[in-house]
């Protein structure tokens, strides 16, 4: 019965984790891969320590069960996507293939070591632990070093982010290796105002002014972006039509929106007009300038700064910004409706 429910739980916490994780997998590929390794140590702790405590030994299997399911899936879907990364000419199954044999042989070691090891450690718990303990450091952070020296030419929201506050901050666009090295493993990136990527309308047009707004700022735009000061919050809505390069001038101003908001204790660090009038609307709080301002720096700016960045080395054909599914379409004489797109 045990063994039943510890089945159960583990394809329950299976289908939950893709459902609430499923779309981020691609956006943060190195975080995930490194949690499915975390987790998957935890796991094999908890299993080790069952034993010890009888009135919970079906809890902690099950536990240990759910555990393992979700890495899983987690490693399982970014081990695809950093495999296609590595596939530089298109041939994925080739290095998916290579890939599978070096864990075998890996595995094919470890049991040899395995046979060696068991004699020894038989009966000896403290010995147990302390090998345990040895090589969870060592998997730890051999996988910690191999996630951070992947370099990925692509952006997701952590890497776009600090692409563009450096850049914001010094005119200087990074190429990608430094980017990377700075790209957070361990949590997701801090930031200061949340970016809501394909927002329904309903989060952005709550009153006849917001849509009024809208209409000034964003007449022949394929995304409409609002502010929410109170909660820090970001929302961008798509437009059913809406290109990478949409998706990349959206967020674009969403930074530029993010930087102002940042420095608005420090305006004199702020050394391009445009932007220390955009602080200054962001301290009085006036929605309508703070569009106005940053819609017509980002659509002055943003395709010089795509240049650039592909001249670095960025790919700005493909964008892992981890858009929602809602697009919208918007005629400010007709009406606006939206849906999600699955």
């Amino acid at each position: 019965m045990t063994w039943l429910v510890k089945d159960g739980t583990g394809m329950l916490g299976r289908i939950l984790f893709a459902w609430f994780q499923g779309s981020n997998l691609d956006c943060d590929a190195k975080r995930w891969r490194l949690f499915a390794d975390v987790l998957n140590d935890l796991a094999i702790f908890i299993e080790i320590l069952a034993p010890n405590f009888p009135p919970f030994f079906t809890f902690m299997i099950c536990t240990a069960g759910t555990f393992k399911s979700i890495v899983g899936v987690a490693g399982g879907a970014t081990r695809a996507a950093l495999t296609q990364h590595q596939a530089r000419r298109n041939n994925m199954a080739d290095v998916s293939a290579k890939d599978g044999s070096q864990e075998t042989v890996v595995n094919l070691a470890a049991l040899l070591c395995n046979l060696v090891l068991i004699p020894l450690v038989t009966g000896k718990v403290w010995l147990i632990w302390t090998l345990y303990i040895v090589f969870t450091i060592l998997h730890l952070f051999a996988n910690y070093s191999a996630v951070t020296c992947v370099i990925m030419e692509t952006f997701n929201k952590a890497r776009f982010h600090i692409l563009l506050q450096e850049y914001f901050g010094s005119n200087n666009v990074l190429p990608p290796a430094p980017v990377n090295f700075r790209e957070p493993v361990l949590w997701a990136t801090r930031r200061k105002l949340q970016i809501n990527l394909g927002s329904s309308l309903q989060s952005k047009c709550k009153s006849i002014e917001d849509v009024k707004i809208l209409q000034d700022v964003f007449e022949g735009s394929q995304y409409l972006l609002g502010v929410d000061f109170k909660k820090r919050k970001v929302h961008i809505v798509l437009h059913k039509n809406c290109t990478i390069e949409d998706q990349l001038n959206a967020c674009y101003q969403a930074e530029l929106v993010e930087y102002a908001w940042l420095h608005i204790t420090s305006l004199s660090q702020v050394q391009i007009t445009e932007l220390q009038l955009l602080v200054q609307a962001i301290k009085e709080e006036n929605m309508r300038d703070v569009l106005a301002i940053s819609y017509q720096y980002a659509r002055k700016t943003f395709l010089d700064v795509k240049s650039a960045m592909e001249s670095m080395g960025w790919r700005t054909d493909i964008a892992l910004l981890g858009a929602d599914e809602w697009r919208a379409e918007w005629d400010f004489t007709t009406g606006l409706s939206d849906k999600k797109e699955m």
